[in-house]
């Protein structure tokens, strides 16, 4: 067979995961909360499907939640989108990351990403035959090189992916990051792919900036969202996306035959359920209280502890535990102490020496008693 991913292999999510239950070890490697949902959420969900509305929903999602995204983000950002041109729900951020790329990207055109890097960012430039162009992420607070992006900006520059709060770092972009992106794009042919999933994950008090509250980055900026990491419903794969009506008009012409329309009573459901701003403005504080746990905990063990400012993901630096390369010791730690972890280095392209794991601390109090529990013996 002729792959189109001939480097492409199973997600080192999926490989963590099966590790973790072949070994009866404890999941802190892929990003799921293992706490229930809101029952008044799913007290909607029910409602909903009861009230008849399970058949498809208009391709562009249901305009009663598009208008309410629209108002939120306004309220948020200072930005107004039209719900009617410039929303569009989906079947989860992945499925609108792929979107995004696949209606922009042509053969050849090169798109700017930064490592580490998300791994589903990188098979759909590939597949619609672009060029990742690739730049490194600094220091242990992970922040973009600016001079260094302004460099690799050519002719063929189409796209520029960011990750705000990122995955897998926890960094976040402050003003001057805001400001130094408006300088790289203006006067270009160069779209923004904002990956905002985790914007209600934010924590110290620091802000989310998304680029919709920058009035040049807004004009060509695609933004991605996800109800998914917001209400701990990662299983519902539902997110939306939000751009300026020219954008979202080529968006939509891929969306409709990606997945045409979005799970009907779950966005019925999430439009009644978004009208209470408490039910996301309250989750960063719920997250950090668990950061704090998890951090203040091992504050004592061998592991450096690597500052997080956002999503659910903490890394730990293992040096003074091992010399093994990080895929090695994620290994050893899911086998033989019984707690499961990312490595790292499978979120860049040549996959880096490393000595650094991405935990997922979205668990109960339970689950993650019992794994520092064991990272303590370590």
């Amino acid at each position: 067979m002729n792959s189109k991913l001939p480097n492409t292999n199973t997600s080192i999510f999926a490989v963590m995961s099966q590790l973790a239950n072949e070994n009866n070890a404890i999941n802190l490697s892929q990003g799921f909360p293992n706490f229930d949902v809101s029952p008044k959420l799913i007290e909607l969900v029910n409602e909903n499907m009861k009230r008849g509305f399970n058949q498809y929903a208009p391709m562009p999602g249901i305009i009663k939640l598009r208008e309410i995204i629209s108002e939120k983000t306004e309220k948020l950002y200072n930005r107004k989108y039209n719900p009617e041109t410039e929303i569009t729900i989906t079947a989860g951020a992945t499925q609108a990351l792929y979107t995004a790329i696949t209606a922009l990207i042509n053969e050849g055109d090169e798109v700017i990403v930064f490592e580490p890097v998300y791994d589903s960012y990188l098979p759909a430039i590939e597949l619609s035959g672009g060029k990742p162009i690739f730049l490194e992420l600094k220091g242990k607070d992970y922040k973009i090189d600016w001079n260094e992006v302004q460099k690799v900006v050519t002719a063929k520059t189409r796209m520029l992916i960011i990750n705000s709060p990122h995955n897998p770092t926890g960094s976040v972009l402050d003003e001057n990051d805001i400001k130094q992106l408006e300088k790289i794009v203006t006067g270009t042919n160069i779209t923004v792919l904002s990956d905002e999933v985790y914007e209600h994950i934010i924590f110290d008090g620091k802000k989310h900036l998304s680029v919709s509250t920058s009035e040049k980055l807004a004009k060509c900026s695609i933004i991605v969202s996800s109800f998914g990491k917001t209400f701990h419903t990662t299983g519902w794969k539902i997110g939306y996306c939000v751009a300026p009506k020219e954008l979202m008009k080529e968006f939509r012409k891929v969306h409709q035959f990606v997945v045409y329309a979005v799970n009907t009573p779950l966005q019925y459901a999430i439009s009644e359920y978004l009208e209470d701003e408490s039910n996301y403005l309250n989750i960063s504080a719920m997250y950090q209280e668990k950061r704090d746990y998890f951090n203040k905990a091992l504050k004592n063990s061998k592991f450096e502890i690597i500052p997080t400012s956002g999503t659910y993901f903490q890394l730990l630096d293992y040096t003074n535990l091992s010399q093994l390369k990080d895929t090695e010791y994620a290994e050893y730690l899911t086998k033989e102490h019984k707690v499961a972890a990312i490595p790292i280095s499978a979120f860049y392209h040549d996959k880096i020496k490393s000595k650094v794991l991405r935990f997922c601390f979205a668990k109960d109090k339970n689950t993650l008693d019992s794994a520092i529990e064991k990272l303590l013996k370590l």
